[in-house]
């Protein structure tokens, strides 16, 4: 019998570089749901509360907008990712 677990990427984001490294790969996926996944996998691994907090919003608000049918603003995002650590930044892309 093989038993499988649920993985959680969470308990494997323990510094700044592997949570810029990671929140990076999510967003060159160019998929808005992964990116917003990855950045609910960070704000678990850094506590949604401090995170919520280091970004102006309600945690309650955080939860949702990070959460599987949440809708954050581009605001919202850009409040994560400085709370983070990180920036956004825009590059060409490649032909």
């Amino acid at each position: 019998m093989v038993n499988i677990s649920e993985w959680d990427a969470s308990e494997y984001l323990d510094d700044k570089e592997s949570i810029i490294e990671y929140l990076n790969a999510a967003a060159q996926t160019d998929d808005p749901r992964l990116l917003q996944t990855a950045l609910g996998d960070v704000a678990k691994a850094r506590g949604m509360a401090q995170v919520a907090k280091d970004a102006g919003v309600g945690r309650e608000s955080l939860y949702k907008s990070l959460s599987p049918s949440g809708n954050p603003s581009f605001g919202t995002i850009m409040k994560v990712v400085h709370s983070l650590g990180g920036r956004i930044t825009i590059e060409p892309v490649a032909a």
